[in-house]
């Protein structure tokens, strides 16, 4: 069964109307267009199932992508420390929708206002818009960073500080092509490579060194 992002819903419902007033009017060139825009707009909000293996000593990826850096760095809206980086970048052909990497509390949620970079650069980190979110786990406190890119122009995060997230569940989404960084604890053992292609709730992207 075909589901879709709750966000996804104003877009697709607009672009069908027009669909439907163009055809309407006899504007065959415009209804083809529009056609075109509104079936993008389903295959963009999709929202597929997932199977997440739980695992406690696991982080899995919060988006589809891909993985474009790996290192350690300072965050300095959540955890004020370093902290092992991890950044995919999603092309508007990914699903969109964001997924918790570990079990957690949400302790803090920050909307940043900010500029609106090509994702896939180093500004588009510390530079664009876009929610941060710490969340506190077993292993210590991890950051998730929703990034605007030079077309997404809005991030989603449906959860509060105060609420718990399972492994694997859905937490938000970001419109169109956009970016997710996430710092994990530095005795984090990477399974991902620059590169690699990944999928929410199902990629595993490091496991704590015990």
């Amino acid at each position: 069964m075909f589901q879709f992002a709750k966000e996804g819903w104003p877009f697709i419902l607009f672009f069908s109307f027009l669909v439907v007033l163009s055809a309407i009017f006899r504007v065959h060139w415009l209804t083809a267009v529009l056609l075109i825009l509104t079936l993008f707009m389903f295959y963009f909000f999709r929202d597929p199932e997932r199977v997440t293996v739980r695992d406690g000593n696991a982080f899995y990826a919060p988006a589809d992508g891909k993985i474009i850096v790996i290192k350690e760095s300072v965050e300095k809206e959540g955890l004020n420390s370093k902290g092992l980086m991890i950044s995919t970048f999603m092309s508007p052909l990914n699903v969109h929708v964001n997924r918790a990497p570990c079990d957690g509390i949400v302790r803090e949620v920050k909307y940043y206002p900010g500029k609106f970079f090509n994702a896939y650069t180093d500004e588009a980190s510390t530079s664009n818009e876009h929610i941060t979110m710490l969340l506190e786990s077993e292993h210590g406190n991890i950051v998730v960073k929703q990034i605007a890119g030079s077309v997404a122009r809005r991030a989603v995060c449906r959860v509060k500080p105060g609420e718990t997230l399972t492994q694997g569940q859905r937490y938000g989404i970001i419109k169109f092509s956009s970016r997710v960084d996430i710092f994990l604890p530095l005795n984090t053992v990477v399974k991902v490579k620059l590169g690699d292609k990944v999928t929410a709730g199902e990629t595993v992207l490091g496991i704590i060194s015990q």
